[in-house]
Parts: structure tokens; C-alpha cells; sequence
């Protein structure tokens, strides 16, 4: 495409250089620069792409986008000075990929907690329904049936685009997409056309980046304010923040709730381990998902898809099939008798929520041992308080490592003990190895009792001063399990 083209709707300081030119590829990461290409230098939070740009023209890029211009310019290379790499990146991005988003009916899902269950269970629900759907999400991207390793929550906007175009390649007419707080901040959603936004729950959560619970809850809102006025707005008003989130929005507004009145209503009529019973909309609906938490996503689920016009009937039906998403209250069952629960619970807010739903179905008949971490280089003042809500909501609690990333282990482990008193300190057990963790609980385990274990869910590995080796708390648990049989 010609950079002219490229160029159309973006607001440029300074333009040094041909426009004529065609350019074959639209890069962010010098290293993937091709013959050809186009190199958008961004201030990331990281590094900055703008100490790259030789190397991206050494490597083949014709044309450089950027805030600053380099002191010495290349007369065969094109400049394109622009004062937010970010946003014209978008929508260039957009140009290069014929805008795929505006060819789909493409739903965005923010929040803390439940983006990716009510994004998983929408494509599962969609798909059902016969439709060809498409799936961004923090455990696996999918274009159709065709699965695409997802490495972050909500990739760049460049990756984005490419999915979606192989998405509408594929025949999909629907794509369900999470939305991160770090994406709509760092523009990673930019210049793509929604047909609707979906928001959980907000708790505390990325405080590392964001600094504050206001500059989080904002990020969140731009995604809404943002929001064309075709597209629907549906939010939860359990959470207080669910309304919030609509003040500013140009789109059509619903809600959705399990406490109060609101477009779309549910109530738990029954919880057991493999499902639970639910009244939805005044219909009776066995779902094989469980707890309150997840009754509002799937509550969520179904204002969505009645909204983008399918059948409430042959939604609820379609819905009643499904199974727990990977790593989201995956419950597995030992030979001798006692559950072990696999969830991502991350947050003090989503552990509450997991181990509230244990003792609901438990209603005090067996204990329950809770197996936690927290993971390195993020929020720390998140620690204690995890420690705090498993103590409080727990038998027996282990305190272990998690992904420790560039941090010792043992300092996480120390920071999480600081928000217990000397008494709880001294009824926990704190033990490094995540594996020895594992063992242990299932060791104290009696028939009747449930294991947590939280923190990674769906995740095959530890992250390790950088290096990712393959861990799966499931796998580790199935082995135990097969000691035991014999």
C-alpha cells in the first residue's frame, strides 16, 4: 500500500520524504522489520522505539513514523513525524488492514475479574448457535475453529488487526475480544469499530502500573466513552462502578444484575461443585459453571448475545452445554474423595469470590486448604491482602510462589506474611517450591475436603527471571492423584 494511503486520516507534524512509495509490512519491533517496511517508533513503557530506528532502516524500512525526528535523515527514507506514536498507529494499522473490525460484529469485555470466562463462553455460545466466531483472550486466540497462542491479554494493535482480517477471511461474523486496562492506556484498541462493551467488576489489580484505583477505573471508562453510538453499553450494577462506566458513553446503555432491578436478571436457585441451578430472566436454566461470580458472567453472556439480536431461548440452551473455561474453577476429584479447585484467582477481590462459592456449596461440611501465591514485578500491595482474604476464608492456608518473574520468591512470600498477625503467621505454611505446595495440601487433605489452588489457572509454566518453564498446577495435581490409586 502507498504510504499516501497509509497516511489517510492521520494527523502529521511534519511529512520529509515521498509518499508514493508502497510499503509491504507495518512494524512496531525493529527485530521483524522487513524489505519494505514501515517502522512506528513507540515510547513504551519499557524501552523507546525511537533508539531503534537505524537499525529498522539497516534491516529494510523505507518509512519511519515517530514523535522525534533522528539528528541526521536519510534522503531514500521517508519521515513521518506525528505527536502520538500511539494513536496514529492505529490508524494505521487500521489503513494497512482495510479496517477488518468495521466487516465483524466485534465485542469488547473489560474488567478485573470474568473477562475471559464471559469472552470464552460467548465464542463457545456463538458457535453453538452456528455461527463462525472469532476469540481474543488471555488464554488462547481463535480464528474460527483454528487456535493462535495468545502471549498477552489484548495484543498490539497491529497483531489485533491481523486476526481480525484472518478472521473475516475464515467467514466469522462475530468476534469476542478481551480489553485490558493496559490496552485501551497504551492504545492497543485504537481506531477499531466496536458493536458493543461489556464491563465485570472493577477491584484492585495493576496498581504497579496504573498507581492509582482512580487512574484504573479510568482507563476502564475511556474504553465506554469511546464507544460509538451504534454499539450497545452493558454493565454490571452489582459493582458500583457499573454505572460509572456509562456516564460518558455515546452508546446504547443495559445493565445487568443478580442483586437489584435491571435489563437482565438471574438468580441462584441451587450451587454444586459441576454446576448450578439458575433462574434467568424468570426461565429456569442447569448451567455446568458455578458461583455467584459466575452467575454474573453468565448473565453477562446472555444480555450480550440478546443484544446482537439472537433468540433467548436458543442462548440459554446453547449456554446450558458449556464447560467451566480452562483454569477458571476447574474442579477435579481425587481417588480418595476430596476436590481440588484449579482457578486464576489473582486478586484479593476474585480469591473472595472462589472461596465464598467453596464454603457455599460446602455449607460447613469439610475444610477447605487454600494454596496461594503472587506474582513477581506487579502490584505489591496486593500481597498482603491476598494472605489476609485466604486466611480469613480458609482451614489451613500455603502460602508459595507464584510467577516470581525477576523477584525472589522468598521476598514475595515475606511481603504476603506481613499482613498477618503473629497467631496466623504462625498457622500457615509457607513453602517456596509450588510443587512441595501442591504435595503438601493434598497430603493434609481429608475425603470431603476442597484444595485451591490459585493464582495461575489455565497457565503451563512459571515465570523465572525471565524464563518461562513449563508448570500446570492440573498436571501436578493428576500426578498426585495417580500415586494415590495405586
Amino acid at each position: 500500500m502507498e504510504i499516501r494511503k497509509l497516511l489517510t486520516d492521520v494527523v502529521t507534524k511534519q511529512l520529509i520524504g515521498s509518499t508514493e512509495n508502497n510499503i509491504d509490512k507495518v512494524c512496531i519491533d525493529s527485530r521483524q522489520i522487513d524489505t519494505n517496511s514501515m517502522f512506528v517508533a513507540i515510547k513504551g513503557t519499557q524501552t523507546d522505539g525511537h533508539q531503534y530506528i537505524d537499525q529498522a532502516i539497516h534491516k529494510g524500512a523505507t518509512a519511519i513514523v515517530c514523535e522525534t525526528l533522528p539528528t541526521e535523515l536519510k534522503p531514500e527514507i521517508t519521515y513521518i513525524q506525528v505527536i502520538h506514536s500511539e494513536d496514529s498507529l492505529g490508524q494505521i494499522a487500521s489503513n494497512f488492514y482495510s479496517s477488518p473490525s468495521s466487516k465483524l460484529k466485534l465485542v469488547g469485555i473489560t474488567g478485573t475479574n470474568g473477562k475471559t470466562t464471559v469472552a470464552t463462553i460467548l465464542y463457545e455460545t456463538f458457535r453453538k448457535l452456528g455461527y463462525k466466531v472469532g476469540l481474543i483472550s488471555t488464554v488462547c486466540n481463535y480464528v474460527d475453529t483454528t487456535e493462535v497462542p495468545a502471549d498477552h491479554t489484548t495484543p498490539d494493535i497491529i497483531t489485533t488487526n491481523q486476526l481480525l482480517v484472518e478472521m473475516v477471511d475464515a467467514g466469522c461474523e462475530y468476534a469476542f475480544m478481551e480489553v485490558s486496562s493496559h490496552a485501551v492506556d497504551q492504545k492497543r484498541i485504537a481506531n477499531l469499530t466496536f458493536e458493543g462493551g461489556i464491563f465485570t467488576n472493577l477491584t484492585r489489580d495493576h496498581l504497579d502500573y496504573h498507581k492509582t484505583v482512580a487512574n484504573y477505573l479510568k482507563a476502564k471508562k475511556t474504553f465506554f466513552d469511546n464507544l460509538p453510538n451504534t454499539a450497545f453499553s452493558l454493565v454490571n450494577t452489582d459493582d458500583k462502578n457499573g454505572l460509572v462506566m456509562q456516564q460518558n458513553t455515546k452508546a446504547k446503555t443495559y445493565t445487568y444484575s443478580l442483586r437489584s432491578m435491571a435489563d437482565f436478571k438471574a438468580k441462584i436457585l441451587e450451587l454444586h461443585f459441576n454446576g448450578m441451578d439458575l433462574e434467568i430472566d424468570n426461565k429456569e436454566v442447569i448451567m455446568q459453571l458455578t458461583g455467584r461470580f459466575n452467575a454474573s458472567n453468565l448473565l453477562a453472556v446472555y444480555g450480550a448475545a440478546v443484544l446482537l439480536k439472537q433468540d433467548p431461548d436458543e442462548v440459554l440452551i446453547a449456554m446450558s452445554s458449556l464447560k467451566p473455561v480452562t483454569g477458571r474453577f476447574q474442579t477435579l476429584i481425587s481417588p480418595s474423595g476430596y476436590t481440588v479447585i484449579v482457578d486464576y484467582a489473582h486478586t484479593p477481590d476474585a480469591l473472595v469470590n472462589v472461596l465464598t462459592t467453596i464454603h457455599d456449596i460446602l455449607n460447613n461440611d469439610g475444610a477447605v486448604i487454600t494454596v496461594v501465591g503472587a506474582g513477581g514485578n506487579r502490584d505489591k500491595g496486593k500481597r498482603p491482602l491476598m494472605a489476609q482474604e485466604s486466611v480469613k476464608h480458609s482451614d489451613r492456608v500455603i502460602i508459595t510462589s507464584d510467577n516470581p518473574r525477576f523477584e525472589k520468591p522468598q521476598d514475595i512470600i515475606a511481603d504476603m506474611l506481613e499482613g498477618l498477625t503473629n497467631a496466623e503467621k504462625n498457622s500457615v505454611l509457607a513453602i517456596e517450591s509450588r510443587r512441595d505446595a501442591i504435595k503438601t495440601a493434598c497430603m493434609l487433605a481429608k475425603p470431603g475436603d476442597v484444595i485451591l489452588i490459585a493464582g495461575k489457572g489455565h497457565e503451563t509454566y512459571q515465570d523465572i527471571e525471565g524464563i518461562k518453564h513449563h508448570f500446570d498446577d492440573r498436571e501436578e495435581v493428576y500426578n498426585i492423584f495417580k500415586t494415590q490409586n495405586n
